[in-house]
């Protein structure tokens, strides 16, 4: 492992574990990254799904995934109840390619339209019944331990970063049973950590886009 490699791994490992044990309290901070890389995912799978073709293999892919991952950013950024929607979308959104993706080697129209549906139900239960809370620091918590142990299986098992990116279920699932015991446990710790950490503290809502209007 060169120097350059070794210092990126650390500092996504940093990385991945602060968003696990301080994801709440930082984020308003991740909300455009947040945004951007769901926004990202989401509209590089749907190009793939659509035209038959593998993950990010077209510029049509790349160009639809951006454009979508800088909405979902802008947007996230000026309206906190899209910032809510988007995370406990992707949280949605990531459970239904998880089910799926434990049984299939590829991303497929049934693991989409699943994660679609999941995702719209979950942001709809997150915002008729006030839990923002509770999914903000339980997405934060499952995407930190994700990003963490990630970045080992890349590291350790010499894993395709492409591969790992598009089915990240399926390569835990097939590798060893290590990895997936690692990520149960730092996410459980995350997620407990957040709750006693946070039980006195609550992000503001805000709307950016009417303050500016108002200046």
């Amino acid at each position: 492992m060169t120097f350059e490699l070794l210092c990126a791994t650390l500092i996504a490992l940093l990385f991945g574990t602060l968003i696990c044990f301080g994801g709440y309290r930082l984020f308003l901070a991740l909300l455009p990254i947040w945004g951007f890389f769901f926004g990202f995912g989401l509209g590089a799978q749907s190009v793939q799904l659509l035209f038959g073709q593998a993950f990010l293999a077209t510029v049509t892919s790349w160009v639809v995934g951006f454009v979508v991952a800088i909405l979902f950013a802008v947007l996230s950024y000026l309206f906190y109840i899209f910032a809510v929607a988007v995370i406990a979308g992707s949280l949605g959104y990531g459970l239904g390619l998880a089910i799926i993706g434990i049984f299939s080697d590829s991303l497929n129209l049934i693991a989409w339209l699943l994660g679609m549906v999941l995702a719209i139900v979950l942001i709809v239960v997150t915002l008729r019944f006030n839990l923002a809370k509770y999914v903000i620091i339980t997405a934060t918590a499952v995407g930190g331990a994700a990003a963490t142990i990630a970045t080992l299986v890349v590291g350790v098992e010499n894993v395709q970063l492409l591969s790992l990116a598009q089915n990240p279920v399926k390569v835990m699932a097939t590798g060893s049973l290590i990895w997936t015991l690692l990520f149960l446990l730092l996410a459980g710790a995350g997620l407990a950590v957040q709750l006693a950490v946070n039980r006195q503290w609550e992000i503001e809502s805000y709307n950016r886009w009417a303050e500016l209007q108002a200046g």
